[in-house]
């Protein structure tokens, strides 16, 4: 039976159809209309799916990922940045809407999959996926197998408490993973320390690999703080590999100092957990939402 992947995010909701191999054979993506509010949203998930189901001929099972994750107490949806999501049962009426059941993960936990199913993470027992982007998140999949826990919170490092001095978390805790550790994070670092404005995340680390010096600090306490916060996972989990992802996951110092950083706070006296870049890139999440189905389920 063939797979329906779909990628809900705050601007757009992409969807995939993707047959027992893997291979993606469609891709559709529609603005996400947010501001029309949360039933506009899920219509628009139905015309996506009718509309993909059209060009197949067939009836499709249907993962989504999105950001946030279920309430195991609720049975809503919680943390999303998609804030008229919260607090709403979307998993139940989607299978409403559908006429189906449907499968719901953390987008986090949908890149994790498709990385450790078929991307960079194929052929490692356990993989930690990490997600460095406007937030920071994570998934961990076991042998093939995506774990949420009773919680499903599974992997959520990004909100554990690095620097408890450090800036205010929309969490409500302070020096969360994530405030130092997201592009906003480490913007806000750059300029705490007198950078200049107007530059982004990604001109931070440019100027840094041209040898600006104050750059090059902002960098360097960004590798630390990768150290730091991922050596704790490793610690507890152990991984087979660890997999990034993310606009931060570009900066080619992570797999260099910040690995360094890494292996100088595990507790062992060598760290032989590889640190890879993503594979699938982008189409991480939509992928792995196509993959909360396995192949051979009817």
């Amino acid at each position: 039976m063939l797979r329906i992947g779909l990628d809900l995010g705050g601007t757009k909701t992409e969807g995939i159809v993707m047959d027992e191999a893997g291979r993606i054979l469609l891709r559709k993506r529609l603005p996400t209309p947010q501001t029309d509010g949360y039933d506009a949203i899920l219509q628009n998930i139905y015309t996506l799916v009718r509309d993909l189901e059209k060009k197949t001929g067939q009836a499709c099972h249907v993962g989504i990922g999105t950001p946030g994750a279920i309430s195991a107490r609720t049975g809503c949806l919680k943390n999303s940045n998609t804030v008229c999501l919260n607090g709403k049962p979307v998993k139940t009426d989607l299978g409403k809407i559908l006429g189906r059941p449907i499968r719901i993960a953390n987008d986090a936990n949908c890149f994790a999959l498709s990385e450790a199913l078929d991307g960079a993470g194929k052929g490692y027992g356990t993989v930690f996926g990490v997600i460095l982007g406007t937030g920071v998140g994570g998934g961990i999949v076991f042998h093939g197998k995506l774990h949420e826990g009773p919680q499903h919170i599974a992997g959520e490092w990004g909100h554990n408490v690095l620097e408890a001095d450090g800036p205010a978390c929309y969490c409500g805790k302070r020096g969360c993973v994530e405030t130092f550790l997201s592009g906003p994070g480490l913007v806000h670092d750059w300029r705490r320390h007198g950078g200049d404005d107007t530059l982004t995340a990604k001109d931070i680390a440019a100027l840094a690999e041209q040898g600006n010096s104050r750059a090059e600090a902002t960098m360097q306490r960004y590798f630390y703080r990768f150290g730091k916060a991922l050596s704790v996972v490793v610690n507890i989990l152990d991984p087979d590999a660890i997999v990034l992802g993310g606009g931060m996951s570009n900066i080619a110092g992570l797999y260099t100092h910040g690995r360094e950083r890494v292996a100088r706070h595990v507790f062992n006296d060598e760290l032989r957990t590889p640190i890879l870049p993503h594979v699938h890139g982008d189409s991480s999440g939509v992928r792995g939402a196509a993959q909360l189905w396995a192949p051979q389920e009817t």
